[in-house]
């Protein structure tokens, strides 16, 4: 039997973060800078959280200042999501709870701006209404607070399940044994805090970490990542893969027997995962210590593409809710037929859909692409998602793309794709200088 060294939990050894695309802000509030201040504290990277019902109205003949805060947050947060998964670095070395933080951070601001700009329209109708400016400051995107906590306030939630995991041990006066230690996690984890997964995914709190931390629900990749992110605090290395539409895990280890040995009633692997393994309709009641080497083991990269993943899936089908069965290829086909002509499908044809959950899609395909630059059907993908935003000139450059690295004949699918955008593209500019009518090809 495995023994597992266990040695003090620090805060300075903790190098994870957890957060969520949704602020837990009270009432309507903004996050921007002070524009009364000086362009040093712009400089330092000084942010403001101002609630919107104590700031000043803006009447319908004044320019509302732009909101560079959440350009600024956008691109820090792109940044350093790009720094932590950078090629440069070693993959035991990237931090999965971080890199999903500046994922969160980034939506944040994104969802943040959207809620700023319509508290100011409701401003600007009212156009009496004025106050001071209430504000809270912080200095660093890493400070930036989300649903009331901070970054280094999230790492010490996980730090704090890990002592939990820790006093179980001492109260059950048990040594540190895998197995113990393994059934301890889940005691603290799915039975004192209550952790469950999701059995629909239509909430995507339940695909942000934060907000899986503090409500206990989230998706089976989310939980476990906290799973994972637990046992490295404890000094014990669980690895993973993806099985049929399971993320399976287990603890590493050079004697895979080991972990299919019945005890008690379960396996060690069976314990880590939970139902699935004992599900007939699950690949993962199937496994053994054979073919459980034959697995493809998800490097740490390899997992935060399948939470992004599973972010663009649920926000496509948030944003496609009314066009119920609207696939994101279903254009390339009906371009592709020979019976239809380009002047046959106009730019009004493009569907109606949800614009914010649309452009979240959109951000998580882009933070994908970063992570899998050559992989031609994501890219397809993101270029279509492009095309039903109605962004025809960003939709060309990435569908040109993913044809040099398509094969042959989804090439030949994508080139009259492409010269209908190149139309679109077109028309827009047309339309947009004052011409009526539209272009066509004859």
């Amino acid at each position: 039997m495995l023994v597992l060294p266990f040695s003090g939990l620090s805060s300075q050894k903790m190098t994870c973060s957890i957060a969520n695309a949704s602020m837990g802000f009270s009432g309507i509030c903004r996050l921007g800078f002070d524009f009364n201040r000086n362009e040093e504290r712009k400089k330092k990277g000084k942010f403001s959280l101002v609630g919107l019902a104590d700031s000043p109205a803006y009447t319908a003949d004044q320019k509302i200042p732009p909101p560079n805060i959440y350009h600024d947050v956008l691109k820090v947060a792109r940044e350093k999501f790009t720094q932590e998964i950078s090629f440069r670095s070693k993959d035991k070395d990237i931090s999965l709870a971080k890199a999903l933080l500046y994922v969160a951070a980034e939506d944040e601001a994104f969802m943040a701006y959207n809620r700023e700009m319509d508290a100011r329209s409701l401003e600007n109708e009212r156009r009496g209404a004025s106050g001071a400016s209430i504000s809270q400051e912080w200095d660093t995107i890493d400070a930036m607070p989300l649903a009331g906590k901070n970054i280094s306030q999230w790492l010490e939630e996980l730090d704090a399940i890990a002592k939990e995991v820790q006093a179980e041990l001492v109260s059950r006066d048990i040594g540190c044994h895998l197995v113990e230690v393994l059934e301890a996690v889940n005691i603290v984890l799915f039975e004192s805090r209550g952790f469950q997964r999701s059995p629909v995914m239509v909430d995507s709190k339940c695909s942000y970490m934060h907000s899986v931390l503090s409500s206990g629900r989230g998706s089976a990749i989310m939980l476990s990542i906290i799973y994972i992110e637990v046992c490295r605090r404890l000094n014990l290395n669980i690895v993973g893969s993806r099985v049929g539409e399971d993320f399976l895990i287990w603890p590493q280890t050079g004697n895979p027997e080991e972990l299919f040995k019945i005890s008690s009633g379960r396996s060690l692997f069976g314990v880590v995962n939970g139902r699935c393994v004992e599900d007939p309709r699950s690949k993962a009641s199937d496994l053994n210590s054979d073919t459980l080497l034959g697995l493809d083991i998800a490097t740490n990269r390899d997992i935060i593409g399948i939470a992004l993943a599973n972010m663009i899936r649920l926000h496509w089908k948030r944003a496609s809710r009314t066009n119920h069965g609207l696939m994101l290829t279903s254009p390339l086909r009906r371009v592709y037929n020979a019976n239809d002509k380009f002047n046959q499908s106009e730019s009004s044809d493009v569907p109606l859909l949800r614009p914010r959950d649309l452009r979240l899609a959109i951000m998580a395909s882009e933070k994908l692409l970063i992570l899998q630059p050559h992989n031609w059907a994501l890219r397809r993908d993101h270029g279509m998602m492009l095309y039903f935003y109605r962004d025809y000139e960003e939709a060309v450059q990435e569908l040109s793309i993913c044809m040099a690295f398509a094969p042959e004949e989804e090439a030949q699918v994508l080139e009259p794709f492409v010269e209908k955008l190149h139309l679109l593209r077109l028309e827009s500019s047309w339309k947009s200088l004052g011409h009526k009518g539209r272009l066509t090809v004859t």
